[in-house]
This record gives structure tokens, C-alpha cells and sequence, in this order.
């Protein structure tokens, strides 16, 4: 099984060239990351190596993510923002 990032380098990569990606992934890393599973975990690094502007329709809800287990993460991380 591979090693899950560290929480310093998650922050760095949740630093993207869109500010709208940027509210959203930065708190979420700080605020909500420590509650997902060890699966999810995984999910949301694979979230993280994912185009910014596939991660910018996806999270705009202009369209879903092919992985499903992304999408669902997607959907809990703006469950958390509209919270």
C-alpha cells in the first residue's frame, strides 16, 4: 500500500492556479481531512493529481468525474462548504 502524503505537502498541493479550487481544497485539508477514511484519503490524493480544470467543472457541477469514488469525495468536500 502506498504511504499517504503528509499533511505539509497536502497543503502544497492543494495550492492550484484557480482561487475557486483553492477555497475549496485548502480549509478542507485543515478542516475536514483528518475525518476520511483511509480510503478516502487515498481518493482525495488522487483528486489532487487531477487538471484543474477537470477539478474546476466537477466541483462547479458542470460535469461529474468518471471515478466514482472522486465524485463522492467531490460531494463531501462541498457538503462541508455548505454546511
Amino acid at each position: 500500500m502506498a504511504e499517504l502524503m503528509i499533511k505539509p505537502r497536502l497543503r502544497w498541493a492543494c495550492r492550484r492556479g484557480m482561487l475557486e479550487l483553492d477555497v475549496l481544497l485548502a480549509p478542507f485539508v485543515e478542516d475536514g481531512y483528518d475525518g476520511l477514511t483511509l480510503q478516502q484519503k487515498q481518493d482525495f490524493e488522487r483528486l489532487l493529481a487531477c487538471d484543474d480544470p477537470d477539478l474546476f467543472a466537477w466541483f462547479m457541477g458542470h460535469a461529474k468525474s468518471p471515478d466514482a469514488a472522486i465524485q463522492a469525495l467531490i460531494q463531501v468536500i462541498l457538503d462541508r462548504v455548505r454546511v
